[in-house]
Parts: C-alpha cells; structure tokens; sequence
C-alpha cells in the first residue's frame, strides 16, 4: 500500500523512486550472492533448529555470533569488498569527519554551532544528525588503527553480531531461554542485515541490546546492592545511548519493560529506575561539563531537520509509511507474529510478570510508536528501527512450531531479494 500510494498521480512523498524505502533499482550478483543462497538453504532446513535446541548454552551464544556475522557479511559481500567498508567512508558518514579530529574537547564544545544547515562549518548530515557520541565512536577507531573503511565496518559487523546474544542474555535473565531457543534464528537472520552490515545504527542497537540486558541482571538479582550496581550500569549504558542516538533515550521504556517483567509493578522496580535515572544523568552531566549538552542540541538539531527535507515530506504518509518500512526492516514475520500476541500484549500492561517474554514485545510497541508519532524520522528509517527490531522479533515466540522453518524461509530470502535487487545508501 505504501508503495502504491507513492506512486499515485499528484501524490509527492519526497523519497525517490523506491519510495517508502529509500534505494534505486539495481539487480546484481557479487562475491556474496552464493554465501547468502548457501545461508537461505541452510534456513530451509531442520539444521537452525535442531542446535539452538541442542547445543550448550555457551555454544549456542558463540554460533549465534558467528552466523549473524556471517549472514551480515555475505550480504554486504554481494556489492563486492566495498560492501564491507565503502558506505562509511562516504563524506556524509562518520569516518571522515572522525579522522579529521585532533581535540576532542573542542569537539564538545563547538559540537552545536555546527549542527545549523546555515552553520559555514555545518557537520555532515549523519554527525549532524546526532550526539557527538556516534562521532566519538569511529575517533576511536581511528586513533587505534581502525579508521580505514574495511577496517570499520569490520568492526561495525562484529559489534553488531551481538546484539542476538545480549537479547538471549535478556531472556536469560528473565528465566525464559528455553522459550528464546527455538526463536532465536529469527534474531540472527532476516533482511535487518541488510542495513547492519555496515551502518552506525547497527552498533546503536548493539548498546542498545546490552543495555537492556543490564537491566535484566538487575531484575534478576536477588541481593538489593547487587541489583543497584547492575540497574546503575544500565542507567550508563542508557546515558551513553543518548550520546549515539536522540532516538535511544525511547529505549528507557523497553528498560522499564524488562525490570516490570522480572518484578512486576513493584516499589523495587521504583527504586532501581531511580538508580537507573542516575546512572543516565552521569554521563549526560559528563557530557555537558565537557562542553555538550544534550538539551541545548535537541532544539538545534529540531531547527535543522525542518529546515531541511522534512518540511516537505507529508506526515499523512508517513506516518504509516515508516511503521511500513518497520515490516521491511524486521521482515514478513513480524506483523502476524504481533497479530498472534495481541492479547498477550495488553495482558502485559497489567500482568508484566505473566508473560516477561511479551512484556519486552510491548515496550518495544510502545517505543516504536512514540518514534513514529514524533515525525523525527519522515523516510529513511529502515536502519532507525534496528534498535528496536529485535525485542518486536521475540513476539514469533507466538509462532506455532510448524510455520517456524517457512517463516525463516520468508525472512532469509527478503534479505536475499532487497540486498541483490535493490541499491540501497546503507
């Protein structure tokens, strides 16, 4: 639909061609094209299943790591080696702004007079786009070495491949892994890879991920001062999110989902999202003393979107186009698996610990909605949605046994069709 309404006479949505998505037309086999065929047979099987049933807990952890970098890779391999490393290397990207830096405290302090599109100095549209943090992120990598842009995305993909382990640690926490084993190849493989391997956003969901993942150790700790020191480690985690992504702080909510899953709607869980909002005002209050501070760039960065594109970008369409754009992102699966949750979902709301699986689903809910009613983000959210894609994928937990391998099937070759198909800008 959102397709076709695009395309209708008269109808300008400002997002080119493919729109809702944001890529031109351009089939092509590469380097990749046999490796993802390989992977998208080996999901037809019974293999996936059969070791995320089988295999250590330990074991399992490393495999899951290996195969979603493997499936990144040879993804990204199917536009050659350039795959790999030629996105963040783009001037609109990271790395060349990154190297370009020699002191990172006057890069605090001037950060927001360069974020104006009227700025003579303005930063590129992605460092613009965010806190300095995303930015800080590739200084490092180029002041150890790894600046070059085969070297980053390397890095990108590695970082990124755990982000179905923290979601299994998460689980874990919550005393659910034998409901996350025979879902978890959803979370490894699907066309998010797409837009992983290699952009920014996927390390965002990385910190992301882990961040939740500390707030589940502090739902499942016993002892009050052990709980406290894992939910102030999740408070940092979830400053430090601010600092990549003005869209991260929305994960606070699924943080509050995993804590009500663990405890319920409790005082305790009160307490420890205090410790958390601590934890959260440490690093902002870092930041700010070091010259940036997060709520004098919002309104900035506020200023600067609507002075660009997104005043001409019509909010009827896309607020449904993004949420669209989410099925393409998270794949086919997602939407029936929601369908299949829906009265799980509101039970959560008012019995979190019946169902703490469910409970994470209905954070991320609400979470996505929130960044869609914001009109932040009108187009190019495919790689946005991935922090938030992979605590939605828990809801396949739904999924009866028998559609399982199908719908990995589905997912796997989504990813095969977008990525030989499409040419897309990450």
């Amino acid at each position: 639909m959102a397709v076709v309404v695009a395309r209708l006479p008269g109808v300008d949505v400002h997002a080119g061609l493919a729109a809702p998505m944001l890529a031109t037309w351009g089939p092509r086999v590469g380097l990749g094209s046999v490796p993802v065929l390989v992977l998208v047979w080996w999901s037809a099987t019974a293999r996936p299943w059969g070791w995320v049933l089988r295999l250590s807990w330990s074991r399992l952890m490393v495999v899951a790591w290996a195969s979603s970098a493997a499936w990144m890779v040879s993804l990204a391999l199917v536009d050659g080696v350039d795959g790999i490393g030629a996105v963040l290397d783009r001037p609109s990207e990271y790395l060349s702004s990154a190297r370009a830096v020699d002191d990172v405290g006057d890069l605090l302090r001037s950060f927001v007079s360069r974020i104006p599109l009227t700025a003579s100095d303005s930063w590129p549209v992605h460092v613009a786009g965010h806190p300095p943090g995303a930015l800080l992120f590739f200084v490092a990598l180029s002041r150890i070495g790894m600046g070059s842009g085969p070297a980053a995305g390397l890095v990108v993909v590695a970082v990124a491949a755990t982000v179905p382990v923290a979601v299994a640690v998460t689980c874990r926490g919550l005393g659910e892994q034998a409901r996350l084993r025979p879902v978890l190849p959803f979370l490894v493989m699907g066309p998010f890879a797409v837009w992983q391997a290699v952009s920014a956003d996927a390390v965002f969901a990385a910190a992301a991920a882990w961040t939740v993942a500390l707030a589940a150790m502090a739902g499942a700790a016993r002892r009050r001062p052990v709980a406290k020191a894992w939910a102030g480690a999740a408070g940092v985690g979830l400053g430090a999110c601010a600092m990549l992504s003005y869209g991260l702080p929305l994960m606070a909510v699924v943080v509050l989902a995993v804590l009500a899953g663990a405890r319920g709607w409790t005082r305790e869980v009160a307490r420890l999202l205090g410790v958390v909002a601590v934890g959260v005002a440490s690093v902002m209050g870092g930041f700010a003393l070091a010259g940036f501070a997060y709520w004098d760039a919002y309104p900035v960065l506020h200023q600067r979107y609507w002075d660009g594109l997104a005043t001409a970008r019509p909010a009827a369409y896309w607020l449904w186009a993004d949420v669209a754009l989410l099925a393409v992102c998270a794949g086919p699966v997602l939407f029936g698996a929601l369908a299949l949750s829906g009265h799980r979902l509101l039970d959560a709301f008012r019995h979190p610990q019946r169902d703490p699986l469910m409970t994470l689903v209905a954070g991320a809910v609400v979470a996505v909605v929130l960044a869609d009613l914001s009109l932040m983000s009108k187009a190019e959210v495919e790689r946005i949605w991935l922090p938030f894609v992979p605590w939605l994928l828990l809801s396949t937990v739904t999924l009866p046994a028998r559609w399982r391998r199908s719908a990995l099937v589905g997912q796997v070759g989504l990813g095969l069709l977008v990525q030989s198909l499409l040419v897309t800008p990450w």
